[in-house]
C-alpha cells in the first residue's frame, strides 16, 4: 500500500515537473502568439499582452503586464519601434534579465524580414509617426509568417533542447500549410492584380505588395495624424481620378471620415482586420488571411 502511494506521489511530481518545464512565452500581440503556439505546441505556455482590437502603437499598458513579464522565459516583440510607446516602461518594472535587450529570451519578430517604407532622409515629428526602421506592420504579408516561425523554432530549440525535434516538426507543418494557403490566396486575388485602394493608415502595405494591390493614398495625411478637411478635400478628387475601388480601414478606426470619403468617391468601404482578434471570426494567423482575402474578393466582385 505504501509502495503504491509512493509511486502515485512520484508520478504526480513527475507530471508537475513536466508541466512546469513548459516555456513561459509572452507575446506583445496575438499574431505573434498564435504563430508561437503553432511552433511550440504543447511545450509552451502563451500569454498575449495586447488585444487584436487595440491600435498596436497605443496599447493600454496595464500594471498587471509587469507581473506577466517578470515571469516570462521568452518575450516576443514586433520590433521596428512598434511597441516603443508602451513596452519599455513595463520591461523596466518587470526586472527580468531573461527578456532584456540582450537576454536569451528576447525575440524581435522583425529580425530577418525586409521592411518596407524605410525613410530616405532626416526624420522629425512634423512627418507624423514615422518609423526609422521601416513599416512595422510586416505580419500582413503571410510569407513573413514563415520567417517569424523559423526564428521561433530556433529560439525554442535553443532554450528547450529536449523538445527541439518537436519544434522543428511543428515548424515544417506550419510552413507547408502556409505555402499552400499563400498559393490559394494568390490565385483568388490574381484577377484583381493592380486594383487601386486607399487605406486609413499604412497598415496594409505588405498585404498589398504580396497580392498585387496598388495603394495610392491614405485617409491620414501623415502616419498617426488624424485627417484634416484640407487633406480629405484633396484626396476625394484624386481617388475619383485614379478609379479607386476599395477603401480599407482597420476595425478600430473611427468611421465618420471614411464613410464620407467612400460615399463621395463610390469606393467600397471595407473594415478589414489587420490582426488576429480584430474580428470575432479571426482567431488564428491563417484565418486572418482567409477572412481578409474572402472579403476583398467579394467586394471587388460586387463592384464590377
Amino acid at each position: 500500500m505504501k509502495a503504491k502511494l509512493f509511486i502515485s506521489l512520484a508520478l504526480g511530481l513527475t507530471h508537475a515537473a513536466v508541466a512546469a518545464a513548459k516555456l513561459n512565452v509572452v507575446a506583445t500581440f496575438p499574431d505573434f502568439g498564435v504563430i508561437a503556439q503553432a511552433v511550440g505546441g504543447d511545450n509552451i505556455k502563451i500569454t498575449t499582452l495586447a488585444r487584436g482590437t487595440e491600435d498596436p502603437h497605443f496599447v493600454d499598458a496595464r500594471p498587471s503586464f509587469i507581473r506577466v513579464l517578470n515571469q516570462a522565459d521568452v518575450l516576443l516583440e514586433g520590433g521596428a519601434e512598434l511597441e516603443v510607446g508602451w513596452l519599455p516602461p513595463l520591461l523596466t518594472g518587470a526586472r527580468n534579465a531573461k527578456i532584456l535587450i540582450d537576454g536569451p529570451g528576447r525575440v524581435v519578430m522583425s529580425r530577418g524580414i525586409r521592411l518596407l517604407g524605410l525613410p530616405t532622409g532626416p526624420i522629425d515629428r512634423s512627418m507624423g509617426d514615422v518609423h526609422p526602421a521601416g513599416n512595422p506592420h510586416y505580419w500582413l504579408d503571410p510569407a513573413n509568417g514563415k520567417i517569424m516561425a523559423g526564428q521561433l523554432a530556433e529560439v525554442f530549440s535553443r532554450l528547450d533542447a529536449a523538445n527541439a525535434d518537436a519544434y522543428r516538426a511543428n515548424l515544417k507543418k506550419f510552413s507547408d500549410r502556409l505555402d499552400q494557403k499563400i498559393a490559394d490566396w494568390t490565385k483568388a486575388l490574381e484577377p484583381y492584380r493592380g486594383v487601386k485602394v486607399v487605406t486609413y493608415h499604412k497598415s496594409y502595405e505588405y498585404f498589398a505588395e504580396r497580392f498585387g494591390l496598388s495603394v495610392v493614398g491614405q485617409i491620414e495625411p501623415k502616419p498617426g495624424i488624424e485627417p484634416s478637411p484640407t487633406h480629405i478635400t484633396a484626396l476625394i478628387p484624386r481617388m475619383k481620378l485614379e478609379g479607386v475601388k476599395l477603401l480599407l480601414i482597420e476595425p478600430n478606426r473611427p468611421r465618420r471620415t471614411p464613410d464620407y470619403v467612400a460615399k463621395a468617391t463610390g469606393a467600397r468601404l471595407l473594415l478589414l482586420p489587420d490582426k488576429v482578434g480584430a474580428h470575432e471570426k479571426v482567431t488564428d494567423y491563417i484565418g486572418l488571411f482567409d477572412y481578409d482575402v474572402a472579403q476583398i474578393v467579394a467586394a471587388l466582385k460586387e463592384s464590377k
